[in-house]
């Protein structure tokens, strides 16, 4: 299957810059650490897909505390357990956390806790689907894309404990 041409947008966010890509299927990516921006840009003059004209609206919405869920149009890639791993991500509401047992149950792959903590970490699209939701069996918080501090800032957040 071929992908239509994709577009990027830099937004700034209180965690920091975000690369967002889309193409005409939905949102693909978001990226930390934006490193080379002007090669990120989308083209000059350039009409924003629709899609990535919403996901920065509710990416806005959602940083300014009016949004806790994302209904952006998904182009999410991945083999068929990365695929049901990140659904389930998708379900755990805002504000709670889940643990990768948890989400391997969830799956019907109560085995799989290593698995879906490799699919957890190969989610191409963090925030609008929540891998920074799932924490350790202990409670402690485990990898993140963004970095540990972010994923506390997200958590705080979502749990009200942070004010922006």
């Amino acid at each position: 299957m071929e992908r239509s041409e994709q577009q990027r947008e830099v937004i700034r966010t209180p965690i920091g810059e975000l690369l967002l890509v889309a193409d005409d299927d939905g949102l693909t990516e978001i990226h930390f650490r934006v490193e080379d921006r002007q090669s990120c840009l989308s083209g000059k003059g350039q009409a924003r897909l629709p899609v990535l004209h919403r996901a920065i609206e509710q990416l806005t919405e959602y940083f300014e505390g009016k949004r806790k869920t994302f209904d952006v149009p998904l182009s999410l890639r991945g083999t068929t357990f990365q695929l049901e791993c990140w659904l389930a991500l998708q379900r755990i509401p805002f504000g709670a956390t889940a643990t990768y047992g948890e989400i391997a149950r969830t799956i019907g792959r109560p085995a799989a806790v290593r698995a879906v903590g490799a699919a957890n970490g190969a989610n191409p699209i963090p925030i609008i689907v929540p891998c920074h939701r799932v924490i350790g069996s202990n409670g402690s918080l485990t990898g993140f894309g963004g970095g540990i501090d972010v994923k506390r800032w997200l958590l705080d957040f979502e749990s009200g404990s942070r004010r922006l």
